[in-house]
């Protein structure tokens, strides 16, 4: 049975869902890699198409149109065309693919540090830390899939629980396009109303041995005996299974960090085409990056800037240098530098962001002063100013250029997206 074919079950509560405490988010993007590959097709879209290769390749994905005929993933491409004959079959494109995953990955690291990808198209977050930012998980939840829409032109389904369990499960029950929310005091009802196929782990050959013990259901397994269950399955199965029949999963979201970054970025209140405004906008992302660096102990040898438009285009740009740094100076005049060879113009901005990446620690990483350097230099100006505000707090000392923008801003509270994260 697949469980793709699973509807939500019934809520037990009334009224719209509670989800505090609901701080773990499951996010999969929706039949990715046929909606990437759709991009260039716009004509496609709403048609049935598979993504493969050559009738004795497999499918890699298919459109939900598609899959109604009963087309799915890992299927033998000659049996899926004989399945869905009008459907048209597109090479994957894995560069693409790539591109995409790593830009949705950003997007998560822009919300919470804490996030264990499963694949290029799915991830685990842990909001609990953003949630005095950004809102409740279900905000930061809808807020994620209208970004990742706007800016990749493609849709997710999200799941918001209190365990990864059931927000895998329901994310999975969301498809597509879709948000679930599963309060912590409905998780028991919410589960145990489903078959026993809808459990991780449970494959065809598992559910084949619960359908001889008479076990259809979740609530099936909840009501047996553990050692009914360990007896007939073995102790990690049998186990396994009854825990999750009570909505029991204890594993925490573990970050998997292959790059680690620091950035900082900033949604103006009202969309800016002054280049001044935006230069002054980067210099201080740029502080605010080195800052964190020096706290950190770390230097970085990649400064990269994000800039997304009014119509929400977002485009990014890098620039790796011959030495790491943690200087502001430093990284905010090869940001500056990225930005103006846009050429831009007059364009209008809605989004400017400031991030270095390819960090390593500071105390083992020399650093070689440039020639034009004084004795005491940059680096040592910035540690002074790190030291004043932390003595005498973060807006004690500033930059003179940064004033006038400041007080134009009445040192209000960050806007939406105006923040920072470690990646």
């Amino acid at each position: 049975m697949s469980r793709r074919q699973f509807r939500p079950p019934p809520r037990a509560g009334d009224g719209p869902p509670d989800d505090t405490g609901c701080t773990v988010l499951h996010v999969d993007m929706d039949a990715f890699y046929a909606s990437a590959s759709l991009l260039s097709r716009p004509e496609l879209v709403g048609t049935p198409v598979i993504i493969g290769g050559g009738n004795r390749g497999v499918v890699l994905s298919a459109t939900y149109e598609a899959r109604a005929f009963g087309v799915s993933s890992a299927m033998p491409m000659g049996r899926a065309t004989r399945l869905c004959p009008q459907a048209t079959i597109i090479a994957p494109d894995h560069d693409r693919y790539a591109r995409i995953s790593k830009a949705v990955m950003a997007t998560f690291a822009d919300i919470t540090p804490f996030v264990e990808p499963l694949s290029l198209d799915e991830a685990f977050l842990d909001v609990a830390g953003a949630v005095r930012l950004m809102g409740s998980p279900a905000t930061i939840a809808g807020r994620i899939r209208d970004t990742i829409a706007d800016e990749q032109g493609i849709t997710c389904s999200v799941g918001v629980a209190g365990s990864k369990f059931v927000a895998k499960l329901a994310s999975a029950l969301a498809k597509p396009d879709g948000m679930l929310v599963v309060p912590e005091s409905e998780v028991v009802t919410f589960v145990q109303q489903l078959p026993v196929a809808a459990l991780w782990g449970v494959g065809d050959r598992t559910e084949e041995q619960l359908a001889r013990l008479g076990l259809r259901t979740v609530a099936d397994i909840a009501h047996t005996p553990r050692q009914t269950l360990v007896r007939a399955l073995g102790e990690a199965t049998g186990t396994h299974l009854h825990d999750l029949a009570w909505g029991r999963d204890p594993r925490s979201v573990e970050p998997i960090r292959k790059e680690r970054s620091i950035g900082n970025e900033r949604t103006y209140e009202h969309d800016v085409d002054d280049p001044d405004v935006v230069h002054r906008t980067i210099l201080g992302l740029a502080g605010t990056t080195a800052a964190r660096l020096r706290a950190a102990g770390l230097v970085g040898r990649t400064v990269s800037i994000k800039v997304r438009f009014a119509d929400f285009t977002t485009i990014t740009r890098s620039k790796t240098l011959r030495d790491p740094t943690d200087v502001t100076r430093e990284v905010a005049a090869v940001a500056r530098g990225l930005y103006d060879a846009l050429g831009l113009q007059r364009a209008r901005v809605r989004l400017v962001g400031v991030r270095v990446e390819g960090l390593s620690e500071a105390a083992a990483t020399p650093v070689q002063a440039t020639l034009d350097e004084p004795e005491h230099g940059w680096r040592e100006a910035d540690r002074a100013i790190d030291r004043a505000r932390a003595r005498f707090g973060t807006g004690s000392v500033g930059m003179a250029s940064l004033l006038a923008d400041r007080e134009r801003r009445g040192r209000r509270p960050p806007t939406e997206g105006e923040g920072h994260d470690i990646e």
